[in-house]
């Protein structure tokens, strides 16, 4: 149960926001796959492509703006590489307990 926590509390934060759309929850919810797999580390350095075929998302274009939104809103801190040969960060809110 302890894995759902990250997803459970994301889940919390979101409730009464609006902007959120389930595009933005199932690239969320791939970047905690994504971490899961690479460690849990905090944070992860991921290419686009590869959360985009976690999150079955096609467009690149709706895949920039889900995780610039993320980041705009605080749920995840988003450094962007703009190199093509090095993933971008993403940094994770720690969890109180």
């Amino acid at each position: 149960m302890e894995q759902l926590k990250p997803l459970s509390d994301f889940f919390t934060a979101i409730e009464q926001d609006g902007r959120i759309s389930i595009t933005h929850i199932g690239i969320y919810a791939a970047l905690l796959e994504y971490r899961a797999q690479m460690g849990n580390s905090n944070p992860i350095v991921a290419f686009s492509y590869d959360i985009m075929k976690i999150a079955k998302i096609s467009s690149a274009m709706t895949y920039h703006k889900c995780v610039k939104d993320l980041n705009a809103y605080g749920y995840i801190r988003y450094e962007p590489s703009f190199n093509k040969n090095r993933g971008s960060k993403i940094y994770f809110p720690e969890s109180d307990g």
